[in-house]
């Protein structure tokens, strides 16, 4: 198999990273999330609209954005922020963090977490529950649930932090 390279992400990268993103929550949250969503003829477009938004407005200018590319072809994204809780005591967000699942165990989703919070960086991010692979992920690097739950959208989620 041909390596992992991660890279930041541009504008052009837009189309690919919502397909990438709607692929990853399609594998990721059948039976979490409302197929009404999943299956929604628009979630594509609205999320290359996300993305472009992301990659070229000046609110998100302070993001980290990256894709994870094997082959020239994009198979992961993540995107770091401020915090968006409103008791942060950290000084970042992971807001995304997604690998196609035929590429999961190659090494992406711990390349593509570095690239966008460095491994000494205190942080935090929610996590679908339950999801114990990304959970067991998360936790091999340094993350641990608060114990803060909230429900997005009717998927619950938990909060794990990470201090440095």
């Amino acid at each position: 198999m041909d390596p992992v390279f991660v890279r930041p992400a541009c504008a052009e990268d837009a189309a690919t990273m919502a397909r990438v993103h709607v692929g990853s929550w399609r594998e990721t949250y059948r039976g979490l999330m409302s197929e009404a969503v999943l299956d929604d003829p628009d979630l594509l477009p609205a999320r290359e609209r996300f993305w472009r938004s992301a990659l070229t407005d000046d609110r998100w200018a302070g993001n980290r954005v990256a894709v994870a590319e094997v082959g020239g072809e994009v198979i992961g994204i993540a995107m770091s922020g401020p915090p968006q809780d409103t008791d942060a005591t950290w000084p970042l967000q992971l807001y995304v963090l997604y690998v196609l699942s035929a590429h999961h165990g190659s090494g992406a989703g711990s390349a593509l977490l570095e690239a966008v919070i460095d491994q000494h960086e205190s942080a935090a991010l929610w996590v679908a529950d339950p999801n114990p692979r990304a959970r067991a992920f998360y936790a091999k690097s340094g993350f641990v649930a608060d114990g803060l739950v909230k429900d997005d959208d009717g998927v619950r989620a938990i909060r794990m932090v990470r201090t440095t």
